[in-house]
């Protein structure tokens, strides 16, 4: 039996019939590397933009249900090219959607979560010498009904039928050359990283980085996947590898720096200092599926038996977050709301951080020479996130990124030391 290799290709990668035909180039390197090779695409290009501007146009609030079924046309459109582009060069291979697969998905619309996933006919195909070319975003429960997976869906695809396959590997080929230690499109020296954690890598999904989705990553390390994220242009670029802590061979204090501009910070003013009250605003907020990062409630005011709550949401949320607040008012008695819309959540990540006590006083110092005021803070065992004001954002990224020598010229010299500031 060959080992197995799932390639996973986005819709920049699929966006023309020029570019499927590279795909398919990628895909039969793979093949003749001696692996069996199954293959997860998006829709092409801009796609599901365009199904969704035409759903709004037909209503204003279309059902769940019926975007499902309208959204998941786009992948079968491109499963169908790319097998015709294989047939074209050579190359024996089958499309397949969720249905054929057997994708299993809970029965929720728009953002499901697969429960398990039907080799049998995948590995039909395999043992025929076949690519076998799968609709990725897409699932189905199991009264047939389409469900589609949410943001990351084709990653979270891609990853699930690696696990299920028990796939040597799976590459994400997308538009970049791998991981960087941050945006290049900030700091243009950023270095690409050879190889970084799970959980590195998912503190810096979450924490702003866009290269891949945390429920991709999350199901990777679940499955022991190991992950490859590469370019689609540059197929002799073997990208970033992302494996477990205890297969890297290096652990560097910081590995990279994210800044995140989609949150925005609420302070809940003199919020009575008794038993019960947070969960009572924090129970409303789950209720209504809003997420919250960064929390910090004040030291009390013994006097007026008061304190002030702030924290993090995304910034789509704050209307629900409002009328949230208008409910719980007379339970939580607060004397008023702020809202602060011009923040940025700027993280540091690494493995190796985690016995290294200075490197939170190397990024607090950082901001602080560079002017940069820190409005909350957050921290876990490899990540540690500031809010600061959002147009200090940049400024702050390039200094964090220049003390830790994530530079391209430092990055190769550093090999585990402390920076010299700590």
């Amino acid at each position: 039996m060959k080992n197995i290799v799932v390639q996973k290709f986005g819709g920049t990668s699929v966006a023309d019939t020029d570019k499927i035909k590279n795909v398919a180039k990628a895909v039969i390197k793979e093949r003749n590397n001696g692996n069996d090779v199954v293959v997860v695409v998006s829709a092409m290009g801009h796609t599901t933009d365009y199904l969704v501007k035409m759903a709004k146009e037909i209503s204003e609030n279309p059902s769940s249900r019926e975007m499902d079924m309208l959204l998941s046309t786009g992948e079968g459109v491109s499963i169908a090219l790319l097998s015709m582009a294989l047939q074209a060069q050579g190359c024996p291979a089958v499309s397949m959607n969720a249905i054929q697969v057997g994708i299993m998905t809970e029965k929720v619309h728009s953002k499901a979560r697969i429960i398990n996933i039907k080799t049998d006919k995948i590995r039909r195909h395999l043992d025929k010498g076949e690519v076998v070319v799968v609709a990725g975003f897409q699932g189905v429960t199991d009264d047939l009904e389409i469900t589609t997976l949410g943001r990351g869906g084709s990653d979270t695809s891609a990853v699930a039928l690696a696990g299920a396959l028990n796939a040597i590997r799976c590459d994400i080929y997308t538009d970049v050359e791998g991981v960087y230690t941050t945006d290049p499109r900030v700091v243009p020296n950023a270095s690409r990283l050879d190889e970084i954690s799970y959980e590195e890598m998912l503190e810096l999904a979450r924490v702003g980085a866009n290269v891949l989705h945390p429920r991709a990553v999350e199901t990777a390390k679940q499955y022991k996947v190991p992950l490859r994220v590469r370019s689609t242009f540059k197929l002799d670029n073997l990208g970033t590898l992302i494996l477990g802590v205890d297969e890297m061979e290096l652990h560097r204090p910081v590995s990279g720096v994210a800044s995140d501009l989609s949150q925005l910070r609420i302070v809940v003013c003199d919020v009575k200092d008794n038993p019960g009250t947070a969960a009572v605003l924090f129970n409303g907020l789950a209720n209504e599926n809003i997420s919250v990062d960064m929390i910090i409630q004040s030291y009390a005011r013994k006097a007026l038996n008061t304190n002030d709550i702030a924290f993090t949401i995304d910034k789509g949320d704050l209307d629900k977050a409002m009328e949230i607040l208008e409910k719980v008012k007379k339970d939580l008695e607060f004397s008023n709301v702020f809202v602060d819309d011009k923040i940025a959540k700027i993280s540091i990540v690494g493995a190796g951080m985690i016995d290294r006590p200075g490197i939170a006083a190397t990024m607090f110092k950082t901001l602080a020479d560079l002017g940069i005021n820190i409005k909350m803070i957050s921290t876990s065992e490899i990540k540690i996130s500031c809010i600061v004001a959002e147009d200090k954002a940049k400024e702050a990224v390039i200094g964090l990124h220049k003390v830790f020598h994530l530079d391209s010229e430092e990055i190769a010299e550093v090999k585990g030391d402390l920076p010299p500031e700590v």
